[in-house]
């Protein structure tokens, strides 16, 4: 055992000796000084008591009978590494109990240098053993705390939240996280004011353990918490509860299926704490602990509070983008069409897969004289301004298409529409971030004609549609994509081919081919016509072939979108056609083909309303009109009655005045007629109506004319 007391002659052996003695005795550190078999040779006054033993008890011990470490054997290898090496070890952490009792355990700091004489001799080692488990424990919630501010709230999700929640505390701060939360949140719902019952239904939105013990903490799809425990607790006043757990802790016996479990799963102290923002319940956070020893202090209290503030914040967030999300959804959804209607010009099938709120639609519109509009397209962007954007040019592209524009003609209107939209834009407040957003669309636009199989298309910065004859052949015919809708740039082109009855029209979007996309645009394109090839297959089940074929994606970044139509041609039966010699006796003529024409399709119950209509229609034609001038009737869905002239002027709607002989023949053809309109063509214009294949009144006041 060295000396205590001063043993040198001159002035600095007497420091030295003061400071030996000083350190030994009334240092705060504890020092252990071991000689080269690890063998204690001196312990000062902080060290005694470790174990309980008296300093005499324990020189000569090993030193590992000092130091009560959990892991006794790394602490001998440090030490013999010191002595053999000559490097110290610095503030090496282990842990261990102050006694040889049960307890919690504590953390130290080590710290080994070797002992040498002048000579170079080993003499042994000397250890500075220091308790900083509060230091370690601070630390510890700090790193918390910081891990806390940079990952929770990451994402706009609520269950991700949670989890990123459980993710930060197991296992640095607890062993076991749960996180439970109310329904009406988990839809996006405004959360009810506190203090709640407890019997609100909440879902588990996140579970992480590091023990591997799940059973102690069972799952609930929607249910609440049983009265009365420290949940319920927390709900009524909305603060947090940590709490100890043993055999006697009373409240387990108001939820004995969780107090069982838990007991059994070896939890000892918990935190609950209630995810509250402004007075408004979110849900609840509870933290366990079972395999760790030490119990829940205050100051972790503190902390399970500040992360339950922390993580209500970002919960509310998410709830709101969910809430505003599903308005959007719910908004495009009920922008695009509700399923398609019946079509005599060709079976229609669609398939849309959007990419959160986006601008995709696709349309099928019934046309005049049994043709068919087909159009598919999307808005760039994203959100609920881009589905309303959406929702408008649909809207125009149906009122465009109600006047029997060609497609060319009608994507130039829309063009133009988009313009003065994004004018409108640009006219916003300086603060409104939709300002600074540029509008651009895309769209392609078929309209088929089921009487020849003429099929006219035009496309906006849109792939062309993809052709499939009834003999399996395909092709991809030569449209000009065109520029975006919104861009003033050349005109739109149109191309027309004819399609057999049969055949199939698909449109699809980049986004959708960007699915099958390998190499270019056209091996996407190639691929889709491989799987539509066999086109004698059920509709609904070629969409779903190509559907299959597609690369699997979690979240498309852009909305596929696929538009398949099976084109018919109308039977000989179905449509009668009279050119009228231009003389004005030939008017009753006409009307008589059209009765007896009528009579054969059986619809004399539209034989009068007919009659007046194709007497005022060929009236005006032979009057107004250029020949020839041709009457046609066709039975489809609806019964039109067609009359064409060379003549390119269009006739007006207007209201005879009382004492007026004429000007009443298109208002009482518009009285009528379920609709009636123009259409230009190539020779001239067409004027046609539809009525349905119904008994129509006729009202009193025409039946005398």
């Amino acid at each position: 055992m060295w000396p205590a007391g001063n043993r040198g002659a001159g002035p600095g052996d007497e420091v030295g000796s003061a400071l030996l003695e000083a350190l030994f005795t009334q240092a705060p550190t504890g020092l252990v000084v071991v000689d080269g078999d690890l063998r204690i040779q001196r312990i000062n006054t902080a060290s005694r008591g470790m174990r309980g033993i008296t300093a005499e008890g324990l020189l000569g011990h090993p030193v590992t009978d000092a130091l009560n470490m959990a892991d006794p054997a790394g602490v001998a290898a440090m030490t013999r590494g010191v002595l053999r090496t000559g490097v110290p070890v610095l503030d090496r952490l282990v842990r261990g109990r102050p006694s040889a009792e049960t307890g919690p355990e504590r953390v130290y700091s080590v710290s080994v240098f070797r002992l040498q004489a002048r000579n170079g001799r080993v003499l042994g080692a000397v250890a500075s053993v220091i308790d900083v488990t509060e230091r370690e424990r601070r630390r510890g919630r700090a790193a918390v705390r910081e891990a806390a501010r940079k990952r929770i709230g990451s994402s706009l999700d609520v269950t991700t939240t949670c989890r990123e929640l459980a993710d930060v505390v197991v296992p640095e701060f607890a062993d076991t996280a749960v996180v439970d939360v109310l329904d009406a949140v988990v839809r996006g719902n405004d959360p009810p004011l506190g203090p709640l019952l407890g019997d609100e239904p909440m879902r588990r939105a996140a579970f992480k353990s590091a023990t591997g013990r799940s059973r102690a903490f069972p799952g609930r799809d929607s249910s609440g918490f049983p009265f009365p425990t420290p949940y319920t607790q927390s709900l009524n006043d909305l603060e947090p509860r940590l709490v100890a757990l043993d055999e006697t802790t009373p409240w387990l016996a108001a939820d004995p299926e969780r107090g069982r479990a838990m007991r059994e799963g070896g939890v000892h102290s918990m935190i609950v704490a209630p995810l509250v923002l402004r007075g408004a319940v979110l849900g609840m956070a509870g933290f366990y602990r079972s395999t760790r020893p030490e119990p829940f202090t205050n100051d972790d209290l503190l902390l399970a509070g500040e992360l339950a503030a922390l993580t209500a914040v970002c919960l509310d967030n998410a709830r709101r983008f969910t809430r505003e999300h599903t308005i959007a959804l719910t908004l495009q959804r009920h922008l695009l069409p509700q399923g398609h209607a019946p079509l005599t010009a060709a079976e229609v099938a669609h398939f849309h897969r959007p990419a959160e709120v986006s601008g995709g639609w696709f349309d099928a519109i019934p046309l005049s004289s049994a043709r068919l509009a087909l159009t598919v397209g999307d808005v760039a962007g994203h959100g609920i301004h881009t589905a309303t954007t959406m929702g408008q040019l649909r809207t125009a592209i149906n009122t465009l298409a109600a006047l029997d524009l060609d497609p060319d003609e009608l994507l130039a209107r829309l063009n133009d529409t988009v313009i003065r939209l994004a004018g409108e834009r640009s006219a916003l407040p300086p603060a409104d971030p939709l300002r600074h957003e540029p509008l651009r669309a895309a769209c392609a636009y078929v309209v088929y004609d089921p009487l020849s199989g003429d099929c006219a298309m035009a496309c906006a910065n849109y792939p062309p549609p993809v052709l499939v004859h009834p003999d399996g052949t395909s092709e991809i015919p030569d449209v000009p994509r065109g520029p975006s809708l919104g861009d003033e740039e050349e005109p739109f082109a149109a191309t027309r081919t004819v399609l057999a009855s049969g055949s199939i029209v698909a449109l699809s979007n980049d986004g959708f081919l960007d699915a099958y996309r390998t190499t270019s645009p056209d091996t996407a394109r190639n691929r889709l016509r491989r799987v539509l090839s066999r086109p004698d297959r059920p509709l609904t089940e070629l969409l779903d072939d190509a559907v299959y074929a597609i690369q699997a994606a979690q979240r498309p970044e852009a909305d596929a979108l696929l538009l398949l139509a099976r084109t018919r041609i109308l039977d000989e039966d179905q449509v009668a056609t009279w050119t009228i010699p231009p003389h004005p006796e030939e008017v009753a003529s006409a009307r008589d083909r059209a009765v007896r024409q009528l009579a054969d399709w059986d619809l004399t119950g539209n034989s009068l309303a007919t009659e007046i209509i194709v007497s005022e229609l060929v009236t005006n034609a032979l009057r107004h009109g250029t020949p020839p001038v041709r009457l046609r009737l066709i039975k489809d869905r609806v019964l039109t009655c067609e009359v064409s002239d060379a003549s390119p002027a269009a006739p007006h709607l207007r209201h005879a005045r009382t004492l007026d002989e004429g000007g009443r023949g298109l208002f009482i053809v518009a009285q009528l007629a379920q609709h009636w309109g123009t259409r230009y063509t190539r020779s001239g214009k067409i004027i046609w109506t539809e009525q349905a294949l119904s008994q129509h009144p006729v009202p009193s006041e025409l039946r005398s004319r």
